[in-house]
């Protein structure tokens, strides 16, 4: 028997299931552009996301693979464990509000392609807003060194393209 068992799929989940063209920038000096596609597929069952990241971050190709949808009993969300093509591992929480927006938030070790060379990043977080009819998302990502203020740090915006 399972821990899990009895649970249900979580269908907010799906709302961001789909193929998206991805475009936005560091914020920086100057700016750093990220373009590319986001793919979210509803593994059978619907339990889980997998997430497929190919975007570039400059001129540094980005490439990903992440998994949403594990219980997480600290937040009451969800874990979000990804892969890269550097070789990292990176985890982070993921919550959905009553409305419908995400919430992620991570350690140092999130993005590290955007990551500023200055100025290490102790925390990081992202807001996923959806769209009313569901055909774009945008995300604010913001980036902490001390876990306690914020600064802006990514702006994305994604656009269906399935």
């Amino acid at each position: 028997m399972s821990e899990h068992e009895g649970r249900e799929p979580d269908n907010r989940l799906h709302a961001i299931a789909g193929r998206w063209q991805t475009s936005g920038h560091v914020i920086d000096e100057p700016e750093i552009p990220i373009a590319g596609t986001d793919t979210y597929e509803v593994l059978p069952g619907g339990y889980f996301l997998v997430h497929h990241v190919d975007v570039t971050v400059g001129d540094k190709p980005v490439r990903a693979i992440e998994i949403i949808g594990e219980p997480d009993a600290v937040s009451g969300g969800f874990l979000a464990r990804s892969f890269d093509n550097d070789g990292n591992a990176e985890l982070m929480r993921v919550t959905i509000d009553d409305d419908g927006i995400f919430h992620f938030s991570g350690g140092a070790e999130v993005a590290s392609a955007a990551q500023p060379t200055d100025a290490p990043s102790a925390r990081v977080r992202s807001t996923l807003t959806i769209a009313e009819d569901g055909q774009s998302m945008t995300a604010l990502w913001e980036r902490s060194e001390d876990g306690t203020k914020w600064q802006r740090w990514m702006d994305i915006s994604f656009m269906r393209s399935d």
